[in-house]
């Protein structure tokens, strides 16, 4: 079919907005922490109440697609995080916020899920890789900026002003409680994407067998292979750890080291994102000179050495390590669920559901955290993301992958 290339930059708008709302709980951490007055168990359930919404909605999502197609579904998604975001906006209370949090999670676990195949028919599947990087680093570059607005919005709200934008978030929300108004901004930003969407013409997509979600019974059977269950717990325990170092990094350099949560700590949250970023592209090239378990497992132990060093080192180890970090797990998204997909001879689209729904992981393991941070110290709950560290190590051993990713040498040896 001809190519649409305004559909191209929708998809990319929206994989930015997706991640401009999914990863700004990290640098509000201790706002939150503070304003709500929670302990560091009850901290943890606010990732818990979005990531879990992965764990419930991924599959429903996929069958959702099969059945009504992309646009309703995606109008259905933005709907329901911008009545999320406006829900807490308007009733800034604990409880709401994890209905909330739910909510926007919901949402955007709908549009991962719908939007793939509208790239790779709105694109063309001869450039759906390139545009899936493009995607790729559109999304990581919203997770470096989110930080930058929070900070912005936050110092800016807490002084006089002239900016009419600052000045209206400033009569919206509860004193020194001024991080609400990022939900302001939040439920703007999904109303808006619900009518640019609405507004849209999209292309009729015909889901090819590996992306199609599949019906309970082979999601079922699917669940009762080894080879899914371990991987699907390799993608638990990599959300886990990204989101058990970008959650707490903000909270344990304020508490450990006397850092500004507000600026350096949304900062270093911000530079976790554009390493991560940075990380990626280098994957790129790596991935072309050596085997992607081999990566792993380098990847894996680095990140492990670097997560020590900054949780027991001084305030500048902590300031730079922790960061640093989004570089040295940047590749094992990527390699985790290739490496799934390619130790399976069928079934993909369902597979990647179940992969998908092992994003409950980022829900887990934070409070799994908490409970250690309240009984031990934040240090050492956060230290536990060395066992899910641990795991993403060992998948470097054992996957066993029907066909292994091509390098510049094994490609030269089979064309011998």
């Amino acid at each position: 079919m001809k190519r649409n290339y305004f559909v191209v930059g929708l998809v990319i708008l929206i994989f930015f907005v997706i991640s401009f709302l999914t990863n700004i709980l990290g640098p509000l951490g201790p706002d939150i922490i503070s304003g709500f007055n929670l302990s560091y168990t009850m901290a943890g359930f606010l990732p818990f109440a979005f990531f879990i919404a992965y764990g419930v909605m991924s599959i429903p999502s996929g069958m959702m697609v099969e059945k009504y197609k992309e646009k309703p579904v995606m109008i259905l998604a933005f709907a329901l995080a911008a009545a999320g975001a406006f829900l807490f906006a308007s009733f800034p209370y604990f409880p709401v916020y994890m209905l909330s949090l739910f909510m926007i999670g919901s949402g955007m676990a709908m549009l991962q899920v719908s939007i793939n195949p509208l790239l790779r028919v709105s694109g063309g599947e001869e450039h759906f890789a390139f545009n899936s990087v493009l995607a790729q680093l559109f999304f990581g570059g919203a997770s470096y900026v989110s930080p930058l607005v929070y900070s912005y919005i936050v110092t800016n709200m807490k002084k006089d002003s002239s900016d009419i934008v600052i000045e209206t978030l400033k009569s919206l929300v509860p004193v020194n409680l001024q991080w609400i108004s990022l939900y302001w901004v939040f439920a703007v930003i999904s109303l808006l994407m619900v009518i640019i969407i609405v507004l849209y013409r999209l292309p009729r997509v015909e889901l090819k067998d590996d992306e199609k979600a599949g019906s309970w019974t082979v999601n079922k059977e699917l669940f009762k292979n080894k080879t899914v269950i371990a991987f699907f717990f390799g993608i638990f325990a990599y959300v886990g750890t990204e989101q058990g170092i970008s959650y707490w990094m903000s909270q344990f350099l304020k508490e450990y080291h006397d850092f500004d949560p507000e600026t350096t700590g949304a900062s270093a949250v911000s530079y976790f994102w554009l390493l991560m970023l940075i990380g990626c592209l280098l994957g790129l090239v790596l991935l072309k000179l050596w085997d992607s378990k081999k990566i792993l497992i380098g990847f894996s132990l680095a990140s492990i050495l670097l997560l020590v060093l900054s949780l027991f080192g001084t305030a500048d180890i902590a300031l730079y390590g922790l960061p640093t970090m989004g570089f040295t797990i940047s590749v094992m998204w990527s390699v985790i669920f290739s490496l799934a997909l390619n130790s399976m001879e069928n079934h993909h689209g369902a597979f990647s559901g179940i992969l998908c729904t092992g994003i409950m992981g980022g829900a887990i393991v934070q409070i799994i955290v908490g409970i250690i941070g309240d009984i031990l110290g934040l240090r050492y709950g956060i230290l536990f993301t060395v066992v899910t560290l641990g795991y993403i190590f060992s998948i470097g051993f054992w996957a066993k992958p029907i066909v292994d990713n091509e390098t510049i040498f094994n490609k030269k040896q089979k064309e011998v």
